[in-house]
């Protein structure tokens, strides 16, 4: 029995509102979709957290470049870190006439007999999804012969974007994953947080406040998750999406077998880690937990208020200029504006259409939602005056250019810049970023230039 997913089903998402009121269903595959992101790279950023399980790509070798250490995901599994390790088949010419399978079999030998993870994804691409290779097959028959998960993930690159990748990796971790064990222990204050990668630490700026309030993480998909509690998800008393609405599918089909509800939610910036952390705790239902969690987020915003107040003066009148995608369109927006700054345009063309709708309450109708942001940024900021560009490393040039200061809010960035603390991180960040010369200095033209 296949476990392909049905693409259709997940592009004509019943969770989604905005879905049902398009024509065409959301991430519906179309020419050039895949130029920032195809659907294997969103599986595995869904999946490749998982630092005790082994991440095998069954393709070319030249897609393991899309693979390795995807982002910049932290951990503290005590063992060998598997996100460090880049697995593939290395499918051949003669593979590809000759059917990979064996070459499959043979590397999932050869990494339980290395490695000893506890759980493999194996990953089809393109290639081998062309030829017709059997991942279902050879993962029963490796999950027969060592014990452990494994788990095909039907994510090539030619059915979509990054996005429909990463609810593809959702699916995988639901079908093969989700259930199959039961957790030691449960408490009444078990959540699942999904769509966290802890791309930088995010996670780890918000989590110790949750374990104040005696709010147990049982799960997480993915960031500094375990295979063992992810197999464990379905006894939680609600599922967490953290900002990463691609996840949506998992969460309502979670609801619809186990009868966990879902909120979403942000932990950027004072304003939506406090609602954040509040939204928790009321859709809990605890009288007592509310109370708790009111009070510690009284506490936490008078500390943050009171670090914050040297960098108020160096923000005050400063315009800026976001371009990054998904939820951080309007999370990294909120944060900015929790800091003073005005944000005059966000690009949504990556953006979801919650997204863009969250981004449009976050800007009001003066602030520009940029669709096209490589040909439009530039222009705008000339329009708008600004005086920061927060964007990936290469729109540095586009700041350069324009004499005007930049910081990189992508995933490659070093800090984390989620939760109270995170957004001292990143107002230290701007404020260094601000008041650095070299930005105007290295768009001087030369002495001898005219």
């Amino acid at each position: 029995m296949s476990s392909k997913p049905k693409i259709k089903d997940l592009l004509d998402e019943s969770a989604c509102e905005y879905n049902k009121t398009k024509k065409q269903a959301c991430n519906a595959p179309r020419p050039g979709a895949t130029t920032g992101g195809c659907a294997f790279e969103g599986a595995q950023i869904s999946l490749f957290p998982y630092a005790d399980a082994a991440h095998l790509v069954h393709g070319p070798i030249t897609c393991l470049g899309s693979s390795w250490e995807t982002r910049a995901t932290k951990t503290t599994w005590p063992g060998r870190d598997l996100t460090r390790m880049g697995f593939t088949t290395d499918v051949s010419l003669n593979d590809v006439i000759f059917s990979g399978e064996e070459k499959l079999v043979k590397a999932i030998d050869y990494i339980m007999a290395h490695y000893a993870p506890t759980a493999v994804f194996v990953y089809s691409t393109c290639v081998t999804a062309m030829i017709g290779d059997d991942i279902d097959f050879i993962c029963r028959q490796g999950a027969e012969k060592h014990g452990i998960p494994m788990v095909p993930v039907h994510a090539p690159g030619f059915v979509g974007s990054k996005n429909l990748g990463s609810r593809l990796g959702g699916e995988a971790a639901l079908q093969h994953l989700v259930g199959t064990l039961e957790p030691e222990t449960t408490t009444p204050f078990d959540i699942n947080l999904i769509g966290e990668y802890n791309v930088t630490g995010d996670m780890w700026q918000y989590r110790h406040l949750l374990d104040k309030l005696g709010i147990r993480v049982l799960a997480t998909l993915s960031g500094d998750g375990r295979i063992k509690d992810i197999r464990c998800a379905h006894r939680a008393k609600l599922n967490v999406i953290v900002c990463a609405k691609s996840l949506v599918s998992l969460t309502r089909k979670m609801h619809e077998q186990y009868g966990i509800p879902s909120i979403s939610l942000s932990f950027y910036g004072k304003r939506d880690t406090s609602k954040g952390l509040l939204a928790i705790a009321r859709a809990l239902g605890d009288p007592g937990l509310v109370a708790r969690t009111k009070k510690l987020v009284a506490y936490e915003e008078a500390r943050l208020e009171e670090r914050l107040k040297p960098y108020r003066d160096v923000f005050a009148d400063k315009k800026a200029v976001l371009n990054t995608g998904g939820n951080k369109t309007w999370s990294i927006a909120a944060a900015l504006q929790d800091l003073g700054l005005e944000v005059v345009a966000t690009a949504v063309k990556k953006a979801t259409g919650d997204d863009r709708a969250r981004a449009r309450e976050y800007l009001g109708e003066k602030g520009v939602l940029m669709m096209n942001p490589g040909v439009e940024q530039a222009r705008l900021i000339d329009e708008k005056g600004a005086h920061l560009l927060l964007a990936g490393g290469r729109s540095l040039y586009t700041a350069i250019k324009k004499g005007i200061a930049f910081a990189d809010v992508n995933q490659e960035k070093k800090k984390s810049y989620g939760g109270y603390d995170g957004l001292l991180n990143l107002a230290e960040d701007l404020k260094n970023a601000l008041e650095n010369p070299v930005f105007k200095l290295v768009a001087r033209r030369a002495p001898w230039q005219k």
